[in-house]
């Protein structure tokens, strides 16, 4: 997910310092024709006498496509006494660890006290998106840390660099992104409006896609989903604003298929349900969007706050009503999606039919990603009234709430007894998971907007970079030092 501190047609976010524009006005355009057809981005531009090819619409390129093989993952659900990461597979590492973004790490342990080992700059831009979350390889040698500078790090566990990769995305907002990590590639987009596959060993760039190749993209804030040979990606349009979901192979980046039918900005990350045989995401229309899987149909849309309209309907003055965008992954379990939105809302979601089962009222903006303990059916929600909450998944009952001193608009990590997450207070904290009490907190220089991965006695994580009047519209903003990336072990 993702906001912006610059001007960008389209995009809305609350915390952004920007101008709206009269170019705003018309990328926020939800369009129908007549008979209340869906009118694609590229229909749109099409008739507006644009030029150029703008991705390919709904099923176009299905003769192209190979439907990725749901069964071993499908069968590793059913046949699961407990947790098991999706893909379940030991070369495999993503975003919220799996195709469902659970953000969930069932054997891993929170230590009592803990103290920073190391620290190294990686973020400098004045751009409000919740930072790259570092993604430790299977094996827990390497630790990359992508940066919104457009370099990706790569680190041993005790910080020391292996190598520094300069990319593209540093002409623009770098990354916001985290790699998948597939064996010894990685794969993670850029603001640049590209999508790179790295080889771990050495650095180098394997292949990377051009903005062309995705409709003239201006940027991938969302991380990757993997499963059988293929990624599965968000890019961000504008004039009008708009969003394509892509799968691609991940052999040799060229897309396989794709449905440019999302509104608004989208910046969540795609997740998979194999057993469910969904594939939902969300985007900044306030609309939820489900496809059959690995089929590719579309199945259904929700729409949060009631107002926005998916597959481009309008409302009275032919703009979306903006305060109900999707910035946070969904989350997938027990055959329902969990859904944060700015409406101050918290949605279960029936998989089959995106039917609400219940909601919960925050009062405040949810644009966090949530973490979910499916054994024990539990849900931890973070939202800008700045409380964590541990819901009941099945009833969305609130078990507990603690307030964590600022907005929660990151990753919430769930282990086997915490609950760690980031706050706009600049530190990250360590909860009871059964209470929700603070264990510690640490502080940190920034907001602290990544995700917090635990690995073996070591905690990863990164913050913003400090900025002076960044929210005053007055004066002007000044960069004062930049985000660290962070390593925490525990106390002697």
């Amino acid at each position: 997910m993702s906001e912006h501190a610059g001007p960008r047609d389209g995009d809305a976010d609350r915390d952004a310092k920007s101008v709206r524009t009269a170019d705003d006005a018309e990328s926020q355009r939800g369009v129908s024709d007549a008979g209340g057809a869906r009118v694609t981005r590229r229909t749109l531009l099409s008739t507006a006498g644009t030029a150029g090819a703008v991705g390919l619409a709904g099923c176009t390129a299905r003769q192209y496509r190979a439907p990725p093989d749901c069964g071993p993952v499908a069968t590793a659900a059913e046949n699961a006494d407990g947790y098991v990461p999706l893909p379940a597979d030991d070369e495999i590492s993503m975003f919220r660890r799996g195709l469902r973004r659970y953000g969930y790490y069932p054997d891993e342990t929170v230590p009592n006290a803990v103290h920073k080992a190391w620290s190294f700059p990686v973020n400098r831009i004045g751009h409000t998106a919740a930072k790259s979350t570092p993604r430790p390889t299977p094996d827990g040698e390497t630790v990359l840390v992508a940066g919104d500078t457009g370099t990706i790090h790569a680190v041993t566990p005790t910080g020391e660099h292996r190598w520094r990769l300069e990319t593209g995305a540093g002409r623009s907002l770098g990354f916001h992104g985290t790699p998948a990590i597939v064996g010894d590639t990685a794969y993670i987009g850029g603001y640049d409006g590209e999508l790179y596959a790295v080889d771990i060993p050495t650095g180098d760039i394997v292949w990377h896609t051009r903005t062309r190749d995705f409709g003239d993209a201006i940027a991938i804030g969302s991380s990757p989903a993997y499963i059988d040979g293929s990624l599965y990606v968000l890019t961000e349009h504008k004039n009008p604003a708009s969003g394509t979901l892509w799968e691609i192979n991940a052999a040799t980046g060229n897309p396989t298929w794709s449905d440019d039918r999302l509104w608004g900005m989208p910046h969540p990350s795609p997740a998979i349900d194999c057993e469910a045989g969904r594939l939902v995401t969300g985007s900044n229309d306030g609309v939820v969007y489900c496809w059959e899987f690995p089929s590719l149909e579309f199945a259904w849309s929700f729409r949060a706050g009631g107002e926005g309209g998916p597959d481009g309907e309008a409302v009275a003055d032919g703009r979306f009503h903006l305060g109900a965008q999707i910035k946070g992954t969904i989350p997938v379990s027990d055959g329902a999606a969990f859904v944060g939105s700015w409406d101050g809302q918290f949605y279960r979601l029936d998989l089959e039919d995106g039917s609400e089962e219940w909601s919960i009222d925050t009062g405040q903006v949810v644009m966090s990603n949530p973490a979910i303990d499916p054994d024990a059916g539990i849900v931890y929600l973070g939202g800008d009234d700045h409380y964590v909450r541990a819901l009941d998944a099945e009833t969305g009952d609130v078990l507990w709430a603690t307030d964590v001193g600022g907005r929660v608009i990151g990753s919430i990590t769930a282990t086997a007894e915490s609950i760690l997450v980031g706050s706009y207070d600049a530190h990250l904290y360590a909860l009871d998971r059964a209470t929700g009490d603070r264990r510690w907190r640490i502080k940190n220089r920034g907001h602290v907007t990544s995700g917090a991965i635990p690995r073996g006695d070591r905690i990863y994580y990164a913050e913003r970079g400090v900025f002076s009047n960044y929210y005053d519209e007055d004066a002007e903003t000044v960069f004062e030092e930049p985000g660290q990336a962070y390593c925490l072990v525990p106390d002697e």
